[in-house]
């Protein structure tokens, strides 16, 4: 047995980003608490990584910052895009300073190489044949979930593939999430705390439009949430 106690390796996290566009900490503490209280469990703990490229001409007190997105139960670790001179001080303020952006494509190598493709193992969709109530948390790891009632208010349902409800989503539903981006959520009739994928989400207030209390689909657009009517046979 090999007496080496750990190994360090890099590796892809789900991040939420909190673009910034006005340094007002007050106000942004107030309007995040509210986000925050419609889906609390949902974002406590949330990983936070502040998008300064609306901000660069601005003076930020990133120790302030910091200290106010923590008293909200977030986890502050970085900001990214911002100019050298605010890097310098997020990393005084102990933040990391993260790479973030969706157009970086990698280089082509100029070396031959053989791609090995891997073929994924397919996993049965996850079946649960009732509603899902309050409290209860349903995860479909590697695989679709499809559940034959509702989702209840403060229920929680999340797969690594597509979600299908065949009742009323009230809860929250996460789909994609292990960074699947073609993943969507289905459901017979739209009231919910929260629809997630991919790490893109909205919550209810977001959600109350012309296809709220009626059969949706929501899937992830250029980064952004969509919402269509789901079409009946």
């Amino acid at each position: 047995m090999s007496d080496q106690i750990f190994e360090l390796k890099g590796n892809l996290f789900t991040l939420s980003v909190l673009h910034l566009f006005l340094v007002d900490v007050p106000r942004l503490r107030s309007e995040l608490d509210e986000k925050i209280s419609q889906a609390p469990k949902f974002f406590y703990g949330a990983s936070i990584v502040v998008n300064l490229a609306e901000v660069q001409e601005v003076d930020i007190d990133f120790v302030l910052l910091k200290q106010t997105l923590s008293d909200l139960q977030l986890n502050p670790v970085g900001v990214c895009n911002g100019t050298e001179q605010q890097h310098i001080q997020a990393k005084a303020a102990k933040l990391s300073v993260l790479n973030y952006s969706k157009d970086i494509k990698p280089a082509a190598s100029a070396q031959t190489t053989t791609e090995v493709v891997e073929k994924p193992v397919y996993l049965p969709a996850q079946i649960v044949q009732a509603t899902v109530r309050s409290g209860q948390q349903i995860y479909a790891k590697d695989r679709d979930l499809i559940v034959l009632g509702s989702v209840s208010h403060g229920a929680e349902v999340i797969s690594d593939g597509n979600i299908h409800i065949y009742g009323t989503l009230r809860g929250r539903a996460i789909a994609g999430a292990q960074g699947y981006d073609e993943a969507s959520i289905y459901c017979q009739r739209l009231e919910a705390e929260l629809v997630s994928i991919n790490g893109s989400y909205w919550i209810s207030d977001s959600l109350q439009g012309e296809h709220w209390g009626n059969p949706a689909q929501v899937k992830q657009i250029n980064d952004s949430l969509e919402i269509t009517a789901l079409v009946k046979g």
